[in-house]
């Protein structure tokens, strides 16, 4: 099995716990990956079940296997994890108590070279997540105008050079369309400046960012997965989120600060009765992975945690776990 290091593990644990903490509990570990988060949780929350979700059929197989002597205590879920109230409703369920999301890309999808996610080995331009449905990076490569690879490489990869990149890749399908990664890599190195390629990283870290949150419609999915996750849990309930992007982090900020904002005139002397907030953050701000982690597991350097609780039913959400 592909080596698996968990971001900020004891952390998300001690965050999800005081939900976790009674019989029945049911955690969605919305992007289950290799199952690290999910096996400490069943670990140490022994009362818990743990429903996994991931898009990538690999990934459920093996944290299936990995998760196998926790027996029916674990389920694995072939979906998107905006597909969550599809999920839930096959379940049975109204409700649940916490929903954890660790975003980005799997260490089993980096490591593995023939699924196109890393530029440091030549490999098929894949990058699907779900590798049964959607575009490849290939085919955005081959197919987008420049216009579009522009706005995918500035928005996504956050690239100052993104513009120049998608020029040069138009120009270069016209002749060889673009099928495995060192090509793509080539090129970078040839369209980026030598000085900004001393600094930053890998020249190409920025353009495979882009193009994995291109086709695998990451920012789209987020924007809906958090607000039925919110939506989702009982009161005394927690939504966990490891953002790894700043567009991430925005967005799960964006959604927190809504749901926990109160509904009454600022102006008001006082909060009426039934008129509190039905959430509240857990978190104070974005947490960061401290020195002695990062320098343990590099991954761990660009981590924005956030939490919050269901504090009160809604008439929108659940009233109680079931």
């Amino acid at each position: 099995m592909v080596s698996h290091d968990p971001v900020l593990l004891d952390r998300v644990v001690a965050l999800l716990d005081p939900a976790l903490s009674h019989d029945g509990a049911v955690l969605v570990d919305a992007t289950l990956g290799l199952g690290g988060h999910s096996e400490a949780v069943l670990t140490r929350c022994e009362q818990a079940r743990v429903i996994g979700i991931d898009r990538d059929l690999d990934a459920l197989a093996m944290a299936g296997e990995r998760l196998a002597p926790f027996g029916d205590r674990f389920l694995g879920v072939h979906a998107v994890y905006d597909e969550l109230p599809d999920v839930l409703d096959d379940q049975g369920l109204d409700s649940v108590d916490a929903v954890l999301f660790d975003l980005g890309v799997s260490s089993m999808q980096l490591d593995v070279p023939e699924r196109g996610f890393a530029y440091s080995v030549d490999a098929p331009l894949d990058m699907r997540m779900d590798k049964t449905t959607g575009p490849s990076a290939a085919d955005v490569l081959n197919t987008y105008s420049v216009g579009d690879l522009t706005r995918v490489l500035r928005d996504y990869g956050e690239e100052k050079f993104a513009r120049k990149i998608a020029g040069a890749v138009v120009r270069r399908r016209e002749t060889t369309p673009f099928t495995t990664s060192a090509a793509l890599v080539e090129l970078l190195y040839a369209e980026i400046p030598a000085p900004a390629r001393r600094t930053g990283g890998h020249p190409a870290k920025r353009t495979f960012q882009a193009l994995r949150m291109e086709v695998n419609d990451e920012l789209a999915v987020l924007r809906r997965a958090i607000p039925a996750a919110i939506d989702a849990i009982g009161v005394g309930g927690r939504v966990v989120v490891e953002s790894y992007h700043s567009l991430e982090d925005r967005l799960v900020k964006q959604a927190f600060t809504a749901a926990t904002r109160s509904t009454v005139p600022i102006d008001l002397p006082f909060v009426p009765e039934g008129s509190e907030p039905a959430l509240r953050l857990v978190t104070r701000g974005a947490e960061q992975a401290d020195d002695v982690e990062t320098a343990a597991n590099p991954r761990a350097a660009s981590v924005r945690l956030r939490a919050l609780e269901r504090i009160a039913p809604s008439s929108t959400s659940p009233g109680a776990a079931s």
